[in-house]
């Protein structure tokens, strides 16, 4: 997924295809909950230019169905591939605990080591299946990825924009946070 710098907008997913004749598109959601990528409104594109909306039927190997206002066959499907779906971070529910993020919540935040030093900045989180990966951008330009448990990053403080990154624990077993795709 790739991070925006605006954070008033969140990924919900990718448009990766059509599915059939009749201008349905499988997404692969970035939503806890697939069929959630339709539940919070109209979505727009990454640039905000075009406003969807959608209507979710099911899933379909790994990715979830859905009709477009206005997408009535296969071609027109088809041209929307690769869309980003986007909706605005105000229209989404709180989370409802401290220990659970929105992936657009920690994208920006400074990372630092326990003692306070500076690490770098969130530049992306990914979940690749295993669990939560923060990228974190090094001030000397490189991107170390870090796993996003309570063992990896300890603590986080949206309201203070950091979080702590401990560098000498490692991805043990250690139950990840919670982080939502959203």
């Amino acid at each position: 997924m790739k991070p925006v710098a605006d954070t008033s907008r969140v990924c919900l997913g990718v448009i990766v295809g059509a599915q059939g004749i009749r201008g349905e598109v499988r997404i692969k959601p970035f939503t806890a909950e697939p069929e959630d990528v339709g539940a919070y409104g109209p979505v727009t594109d990454e640039p905000g230019e075009k406003t969807l909306r959608l209507s979710v039927r099911g899933r379909a190997k790994g990715a979830v169905v859905a009709r477009i206002d206005g997408i009535a066959d296969r071609n027109a499907a088809e041209a929307l591939k690769g869309t980003m779906l986007y909706v605005a971070r105000d229209c989404l529910p709180e989370t409802g605990d401290a220990e659970t993020f929105y992936h657009a919540d920690l994208v920006g935040l400074e990372a630092r080591t326990p003692d306070g030093a500076p690490l770098g900045r969130v530049a992306a989180v990914f979940d690749h299946g295993a669990g939560d990966i923060l990228d974190i951008r090094r001030a000397d330009g490189g991107l170390a990825s870090v796993p996003f448990t309570r063992a990896a990053v300890p603590e986080v403080n949206l309201a203070g924009g950091w979080l702590t990154v401990d560098w000498s624990e490692g991805p043990d077993g250690e139950e990840a946070r919670g982080g939502e795709n959203e």
